[in-house]
């Protein structure tokens, strides 16, 4: 392998980091945030998409035009998103948004497993590449591994991609990332906890493994190798 393609939760990174710290952040400080905020021009890209994507989803809390009862409809629309684990690109662009504030201010800090790591690390100092690609927002992904545990890990990172170039579990995403980093798909090893994800890019012909981490959800039956420390995976 030359390229190493990663998945975030589940993969580098705990699902509870996410769940239980992330997620809870973005609803807890919404309202204040956007009282803060509301007329920044960096925020109004995030409340058009919103409102966008939530006329596209007939059951979505509809995002009002009136100013008096915009903010708070736009409040309910978050919410409804996030409790059913909604994955929008207008939704992860707004929690991205707000995360960034809070990793500035030291609020939060990236959570990353050991051996991924030093994984990340013996790879690059082989000579190749690792690319991040999951369903948060490139924005998210760089403050996740920018302002890690670990320190900065971004000059380890050769690109990301988020679910602008497809779903990931589409097997044309994988084949769109590996021409667009210019590696032949059997040079790419993809890693996730998703077995989903990884029949896709199995099918797109890269290679595969099923990271297995504490609270993960249990993996049905399946015939990919598995990991539980990246740090043997540098054949």
């Amino acid at each position: 392998m030359k390229v190493i393609l990663l998945d975030i939760e589940g993969t580098t990174t705990p699902i509870s980091f996410v769940h239980d710290t992330l997620f809870p952040y973005v609803l807890s400080t919404l309202d204040e945030f956007l009282k803060a905020h509301w007329t920044d021009p960096e925020l109004q890209p995030h409340i058009q998409a919103l409102k966008d994507q939530a006329l596209k989803d007939q059951d979505a809390p509809q995002i009002s035009n009136d100013p008096a009862e915009a903010r708070e409809s736009l409040i309910a629309n978050v919410q409804w998103q996030m409790k059913l684990d909604k994955k929008t690109g207008a939704l992860k662009g707004l929690q991205g948004y707000m995360w960034r504030f809070g990793y500035q201010s030291g609020k939060l800090q990236g959570v990353m497993f050991d051996d991924a790591v030093e994984a990340i690390r013996q790879w690059t100092s082989e000579g190749k590449q690792v690319y991040i690609y999951s369903s948060g927002s490139v924005e998210a992904q760089k403050l996740i591994f920018g302002y890690s545990d670990h320190g900065n890990l971004l000059q380890y990172i050769s690109g990301h991609y988020d679910t602008k170039v497809g779903a990931k579990t589409s097997t044309d995403s994988y084949r769109k990332i590996a021409e667009d980093i210019q590696a032949k798909p059997e040079n790419i090893l993809f890693i996730s906890d998703n077995i989903r994800e990884i029949e896709a890019a199995d099918k797109a012909g890269m290679q595969v493994v099923v990271s297995v981490r504490p609270g993960n959800a249990p993996l049905p039956l399946h015939s990919f190798a598995e990991s539980s420390d990246f740090t043997t995976l540098h054949k």
